[in-house]
């Protein structure tokens, strides 16, 4: 709730596979590439349900009432898909956002968990080096992967990159650290995995009853 109203605020005042060289296998899938069963709430305050997909530049499609509409993140408010891939809910939210400092335009991000730790993510591709055979001239491939990237939203509104590391989540919640970390391990959590931190951070939340 606490989210919605900061992305209606922004939006009242307009502040607001894997791969291998260059070939792409036909049967690679990510998210994205897929279609889901979800709904959007646009800035004009409709709702439209229907199958949706987005992608990695801030544009959904959404097909609907036999039509098909595409609409950027200037246009919608919030989406919320059933995720094909992930099998689970997801919420997408628009904020303005400016990687530089400068100015801010609207982009999606992932709502992962909101509390007194509010998670934000953005999907990236990027090429990671993996090595397959110490007998392969190279032992290593170059593989297109999928890369989750994390972000703090403040109670003021702002919206701060942050790194996802384990050690940095754990600073984060240094007050609650030990039973943090206890909580992970019994539960075979992993921080490199988003929706095992979502997991972890949700767990530290629920010490701070809103």
């Amino acid at each position: 709730m606490r989210l919605l109203l900061i992305v209606s605020f922004f939006f009242t005042f307009k502040t607001i596979y894997g791969q291998y060289g260059n070939y792409v296998p036909s049967q690679q899938k990510f998210p994205f590439d897929l279609w889901h069963d979800g709904k959007l709430v646009l800035d004009t305050g409709d709702t439209l349900r229907g199958n949706i997909k987005y992608d990695l530049q801030d544009l959904l499609q959404v097909r609907h009432a036999n039509r098909l509409e595409s609409f950027s993140a200037r246009k919608v408010l919030f989406f919320e898909i059933f995720d094909q891939y992930y099998k689970r809910y997801r919420q997408f939210y628009s904020l303005p956002y400016s990687s530089t400092g400068g100015y801010k335009t609207p982009v999606f991000f992932e709502l992962l968990t909101e509390g007194k730790i509010t998670v934000l993510t953005r999907e990236k591709l990027e090429y990671r080096s993996y090595t397959y055979s110490p007998f392969s001239y190279g032992g290593y491939v170059n593989r297109l992967v999928l890369v989750d990237t994390y972000f703090l939203l403040k109670e003021n509104g702002v919206i701060e990159s942050f790194t996802g590391k384990k050690s940095d989540w754990l600073d984060l919640m240094r007050t609650k650290e030990t039973e943090v970390h206890a909580f992970a391990k019994g539960n075979r959590l992993d921080f490199d995995r988003k929706y095992d931190v979502k997991q972890i951070i949700d767990y530290y939340n629920t010490f701070f009853p809103k």
